[in-house]
């Protein structure tokens, strides 16, 4: 019997890849950025703390071995970590999408469900996007294959239900809380399906409606590229299902889209691609929410919640870590939930 098939009979995961992965080292990037914009939370000043988490980022970013391109940046407001960039000390290549901190208007007004989060692959595996709209619907495993963004969305939720082996209107929505939903809340209401209203962070919904436990079940809406993208890479990790196309708001956008090598603006991109390939992400929670605890302070240290899954290693980890500000330590190592 091989070392394979060995695995294979006793239930354990499959052959470690033959490179030592990096996915694990990639959280202390996502925990210093979640520790540094966390700080900001209901201060009122979210172009701080995206700097805060930016800078955070990148100092972690640079310590580790690797040779990082940013093909997806931080905002343009952000001082560090734009497209084009490089960081790391040197070493492996690697392409990097990366958001410092998924929901900074949720920081400024002390709200819900920011995190930060890094997406990674080999050269040339995460696509590069103009910056714009997209229409995205995403799904976990129990619905891939069962969703259609060309279909009308009483049609995509019962085609949920069913997976599910629900009725409609058990199926829980996650929509961006903007004008632009007008119509599309409405289509919701009128399906029967339940809907969760967000103010921010549609990256963090998407991975949400992957994962078992939260009861949401489609992240459904119009948001940028960048988290398109990320998203897709998540998805991927979690064996769920997104497809997205180009929303353009202008004759300009449509101009850009041909000048990235996209001449069909209606064409509907799934994961594969937006995100082929092997990939690593990794999210860190910067305040609380359905999915990830956000940073607490305590006296002399502080305790972050992450997410780390890995198509290479084949696995996601759920990861609660302490983090002491001093050598000498006043306080106990407490267990989760104390």
């Amino acid at each position: 019997m091989t070392d394979t098939e060995h695995e294979q009979a006793v239930g354990a995961p499959g052959p470690l890849p033959a490179v030592m992965c990096l996915c694990q080292a990639y959280l202390r990037a996502t925990e210093r950025a979640a520790l540094a914009g966390a700080r900001w939370l209901g201060r009122a000043d979210q172009e701080a703390a995206e700097d805060s988490a930016c800078s955070g980022m990148k100092a972690a970013l640079d310590q580790l071995p690797i040779n990082g391109r940013i093909v997806i940046g931080a905002g343009d407001d952000a001082v560090d970590l734009h497209v084009g960039e490089t960081v790391g000390a040197g070493g492996q290549d690697v392409d990097l999408a990366l958001d410092p901190l998924e929901g900074r208007g949720v920081v400024a007004r002390g709200g819900n469900g920011a995190m930060s989060m890094i997406a990674v692959g080999d050269p040339g595996s995460l696509l590069e996007l103009p910056q714009m709209y997209m229409r995205k619907m995403a799904v976990g495993p129990v619905a891939r294959g069962r969703i259609d963004l060309g279909r009308p969305i009483a049609e995509n939720i019962q085609a949920i239900a069913d997976a599910f082996g629900r009725r409609p209107n058990d199926i829980t929505t996650i929509v961006l809380d903007r004008p632009r939903h007008h119509d599309l809340i409405e289509e919701i209401r009128a399906s029967g399906a339940r809907i969760k209203l967000i103010q921010d962070g549609d990256v963090t919904a998407s991975i949400s409606a992957a994962i078992r436990g939260t009861n949401d079940h489609l992240a459904i809406g119009i948001g940028g590229t960048r988290q398109a993208v990320l998203a897709a890479a998540a998805l991927r990790c979690l064996g769920g299902e997104l497809q997205a196309q180009f929303w353009p708001t202008s004759r300009r956008e449509i101009d850009q889209l041909g000048e990235h090598g996209i001449d069909d603006a209606q064409r509907v991109f799934t994961i594969d691609d937006l995100a082929p390939g092997e990939t690593i992400v990794a999210a860190t929670g910067v305040s609380n929410g359905d999915l990830l605890r956000g940073v607490r302070y305590l006296a002399d240290s502080a305790r972050t919640h992450s997410l780390v899954m890995c198509t290479r290693c084949n696995w996601v980890r759920f990861v609660d870590g302490i983090h002491f500000f001093a050598r000498e330590r006043r306080e106990e190592v407490r267990l989760l939930g104390f």
